[in-house]
């Protein structure tokens, strides 16, 4: 039976590879911060009805002790680092914060398998973020970075440490280049919830208006579901690489918003405000991945559609909500 261990595991791409991993045989272990309050801790993973099957163990990434400590004690197979510091508005207000627990503590995991896990096969969760103000108009491995906030640039340090230590030490450490990928399990801060979870409470009557940024920027979403699939796919590769993990398909903002209003019946128009404190200040403003390597050397593509994916999201919120107003 292997053995997994996953930083992030309490986040939405941490519960759907501890789903996906326990399917396969897995025995799962997941990083903890003691920081959250025990009413949220493992939420998502509840959700999923797999609470009982996770392993948690106390750590932090930016301890290297502890994580030593936890590689010693659970010696892994496979290591995926998902935890980070991932809004992206935040990180403008917590740079600093940002780029200790999502570039540092990235690195601080490689150390720790370098010192004591070198057998082990890494896994990082690198971002589209990373590629910016895009340099072409799709983008592959070999597109250019040019990062737009305090998040992507720690990000990026996490990929070329993991490209460093790759061909440095010889590890088994492979980057997912992963553009949007959301699912009812997101975060309420991050738009496609925020555009599911208005248009449900608009629907019941809670509210009026839904207040929004910049929506013609424009994403390439998927579904984590799938994407988490790419994620275990990488690591049974025999030699480790980096992968763009993407649709191909591009849709602004405002379109994904009509997605989900006429799910419910409802026009987008009358209801989304422009409001200035929305808006990053430096804006991303077009992601589209090109998954052509992930198709030819995992077999992996995304087969939730953006529709479909934004109908799930809605139907939950709606469940949510009315489960609130009960």
């Amino acid at each position: 039976m292997k053995r997994a261990l996953i930083t992030g595991v309490t986040g939405q791409d941490g519960a759907y590879l501890s789903q996906f991993l326990l399917h396969k045989g897995y025995e799962v272990y997941g990083l903890l911060r003691r920081s959250a309050a025990s009413d949220v801790i493992g939420a998502k993973l509840r959700w999923l009805g797999i609470q009982n099957d996770v392993r948690l163990v106390d750590g932090n990434l930016t301890d290297l002790s502890s994580l030593i400590r936890i590689l010693r004690e659970v010696k892994p197979d496979e290591i995926y680092n998902l935890a980070a510091q991932s809004f992206v508005k935040s990180s403008w207000n917590q740079p600093l914060l940002t780029g200790t627990v999502t570039g540092i503590g990235a690195a601080n995991v490689l150390e720790a398998v370098r010192l004591d896990a070198p057998q082990a096969r890494f896994y990082q969760a690198s971002s589209s973020e990373m590629y910016g103000l895009v340099r072409e108009p799709v983008q592959s491995e070999t597109t250019p970075f040019y990062p737009r906030s305090p998040y992507a640039v720690a990000k990026l340090y996490a990929h070329w440490m993991t490209v460093n230590y790759r061909e440095s030490f010889g590890l088994h450490a492979t980057s997912g280049i992963l553009f949007n990928h959301e699912s009812p399990l997101r975060g309420i801060e991050f738009v496609t919830r925020k555009v599911t979870d208005g248009a449900a409470r608009i629907k019941l009557g809670l509210q009026r208006e839904l207040g929004l940024g910049n929506i013609d920027a424009r994403r390439d979403w998927g579904h984590a579901r799938d994407y988490v699939e790419a994620m275990w796919l990488m690591l049974q590769q025999d030699k480790p690489d980096d992968y763009v993990i993407a649709t191909g398909r591009t849709t602004t903002v405002r379109d994904m918003c009509r997605i989900a209003f006429e799910h419910v019946g409802l026009k987008a128009d009358d209801h989304i405000v422009i409001k200035p404190e929305f808006f990053r200040p430096a804006e991303v403003d077009i992601l589209q991945g090109n998954p052509a390597k992930a198709k030819a050397m995992l077999g992996w593509q995304a087969r939730t559609t953006l529709e479909e994916m934004i109908h799930e999201m809605v139907d939950a919120d709606l469940a949510r909500v009315r489960r609130e107003m009960n």
